[in-house]
């Protein structure tokens, strides 16, 4: 769904938040990049960071109830905002510190809400929609996620709960159709799924992650393939491994990154080299001159901005046949396609592409032609611009509905 064409050309007062995670990932990059974007366009940008490495187990009790609703965050907001002149309020993560009682704060505000959906957490409470290394919805669309909290799917049944609760009490609350003008999906497969979990359907919009610069596109001499990410379970590292170990050392493979699951690198086949973590100049590096990409994962993902990455250098992408990949990476034109968590399907990819150069450089080419077409910075902050358009548009509307203010004081719970 794409958000309306006319937009306003005059910079804006944008306060960008975001809750940040124990270890720096991508959505933090993203939150960076985003902000980044904006002022080199002139809009005048706040930034507002909570840190969950702030968190101690002795602060676990109060944590439950603050991620359903919190006060703090909610005051904290206010006076942010208070006489700002801010046209939009954007959200990146809002979990655990934040919570939902930052919407509420914005509109009272008089600020439109924009909310980025990194993941799938408003569907499923260990936000990946995965279980036991496979795709798993069992949750999607019920008023309340007992599946996962059966399974104890995010960290244990007591954990779980916690989210899941408040999961369904802004369900119940309409805090999702209510408080939130406009939501960034990153795909458009991302999208089906929210919708389906419940979010109003012309309220998510799809805008993809962010490079804050071309980084160009590269030669492409190194005769490898690449894997960088997050050394992680879901990333599919396992069939990864395996798969080389079925090529025997024939194509070489450069793995970039760290992370829980590194004793799967522990035994490396011939051929495959550990990078351990590099920095972001170091990764684009290693793209400019690999021969393909490998994204093995085996869950949904959101976006990987390394597909964005590659595609910039001209890289192609080989992938799993999953989620956004699928929804990124054009079979058989920006890249190939394989059968998420088979060894056997990963290594047919690979020995095809490096099989026929001329067809992988034909690939990278193209996958340069899709970054130009949709990926720039400058596609980017169109898109965001619309979208933002249509936040503030809708908003001012919601404004302006008979009742509103009387109606906005019965629900806000900051007012209880």
């Amino acid at each position: 769904m794409t958000a309306p064409a006319a937009v306003p050309q005059e910079p804006l007062r944008i306060l960008v938040a975001h809750n940040r995670y124990r270890q720096s990932g991508g959505e933090d990059a993203v939150f960076h990049a985003e902000v980044a974007l904006l002022r080199a366009h002139g809009h005048r940008v706040e930034e507002l960071f909570l840190d969950n490495r702030e968190i101690t187990t002795a602060q676990l009790p109060v944590l439950a109830a603050r991620a359903v609703w919190s006060r703090p965050s909610f005051h904290l907001l206010s006076r942010t905002l208070r006489g700002g002149g801010f046209d939009v309020a954007h959200f990146h993560n809002t979990f655990p510190l934040l919570s939902p009682s930052v919407y509420s704060a914005a509109h009272r505000a008089g600020v439109a809400v924009v909310q980025t959906l990194h993941n799938y957490r408003l569907a499923c409470p260990a936000a990946t929609l995965l279980r036991d290394g496979r795709p798993c919805e069992d949750c999607l669309g019920r008023a309340v996620a007992w599946p996962a909290v059966l399974h104890g799917c995010y960290r244990g049944r007591a954990v779980t709960s916690v989210v899941a609760g408040m999961l369904a009490v802004h369900r119940a609350a309409g805090t999702w159709a209510r408080e939130v003008d406009a939501y960034i999906a990153l795909t458009e497969f991302g999208r089906r799924v929210l919708v389906r979990a419940g979010l109003p359907e012309d309220r998510v919009l799809v805008k993809p992650n962010c490079l804050s610069a071309d980084p160009g596109e590269g030669p492409h001499d190194g005769g490898y393939a690449l894997f960088v990410g997050r050394i992680d379970a879901s990333k599919g590292i396992e069939p990864l491994v395996a798969a080389w170990r079925e090529l025997g050392g024939r194509i070489p493979l450069r793995v970039a990154g760290a992370g829980p699951d590194q004793h799967l690198l522990r035994d490396l086949p011939p051929g495959v080299e550990w990078l351990g973590p590099q920095e972001r100049g170091g990764v684009l590096e290693l793209m400019r001159h690999a021969s393909a990409l490998v994204v093995p994962s085996v869950w949904y993902e959101g976006f990987p901005v390394t597909i964005a990455e590659a595609f910039a250098t001209g890289l192609p992408v080989l992938g799993s046949r999953i989620g956004a990949i699928e929804a990124i990476v054009d079979d058989g034109v920006t890249g190939a396609l394989f059968e998420p968590g088979s060894p056997a399907a990963l290594a047919a990819a690979v020995r095809a592409a490096f099989a026929d150069p001329r067809r992988l450089r034909a690939m990278g080419a193209a996958a340069r032609q899709a970054f130009l077409e949709r990926y720039t910075p400058e596609q980017n902050h169109r898109m965001l611009m619309e979208i933002y358009h249509a936040a503030r548009a809708r908003f001012a509307a919601r404004q302006a509905a008979p009742g509103h203010a009387r109606r906005g004081a019965r629900t806000d719970p900051a007012l209880r």
